[in-house]
């Protein structure tokens, strides 16, 4: 483990002075590496790694006929359009008023709460415009599971839509850019 070299010592040479040859030490190290490799080795397969956590999305199967196609009723669809600067337009039907909120709790979850509570058969369509942020989306696909949202559908956002969005907030058409087949 340690050890002392001892040399010749400082004996007396001619003159009267002694000497005192002084003592190195030595200390082995191998028993130190060991045990950092050992416990590296142990922290390492004792270590659970965290899997990452992803939302399922399920995709309907396409339906070729239009009989097979679910119908719903105009006033049990809730409309929320994703717009740029984090805003929110929502409305139900295809009719204003249309109001605007944000991604808060009071935002979005109070609306989402309150007209679930009113209507236990509402279908919420989610609408991103062009400009809106891919995380307003994953915000949103957030809000639809703690709300405990089960119907819900990704659809695209028409000029429909922004002629609606138009007269209900009084104000011109929103500028999105729509591109055509």
């Amino acid at each position: 483990m340690a050890e002392i070299s001892q040399g010749g010592g400082g004996g007396k040479k001619g003159g009267g002075k002694v000497r005192v040859k002084k003592a190195s030490t030595k200390i082995d190290m191998t028993p130190m590496v060991d045990l950092a490799f050992l416990l590296l080795t142990f922290f390492i397969l004792t270590t659970t790694f965290n899997k990452p956590k992803t939302m399922e999305v399920n995709m309907p199967d396409k339906v070729q006929d239009e009989k097979e196609q679910t119908k719903v009723n105009e006033k049990d669809i809730l409309n929320l359009v994703l717009s740029e600067n984090n805003k929110i337009y929502w409305y139900i039907g295809l009719t204003p008023p249309v109001t605007t909120t944000n991604y808060g709790k009071d935002g979005v979850r109070k609306v989402l709460l309150e007209q679930n509570r009113a209507n236990p058969k509402l279908m919420v369509l989610i609408k991103p415009e062009d400009k809106s942020k891919y995380e307003n989306m994953v915000d949103i696909l957030d809000e639809m599971e703690i709300t405990n949202t089960k119907r819900y559908a990704i659809v695209e956002y028409t000029p429909d839509d922004k002629t609606i969005i138009a007269a209900g907030t009084g104000g011109a058409p929103l500028e999105t850019e729509t591109t055509q087949p």
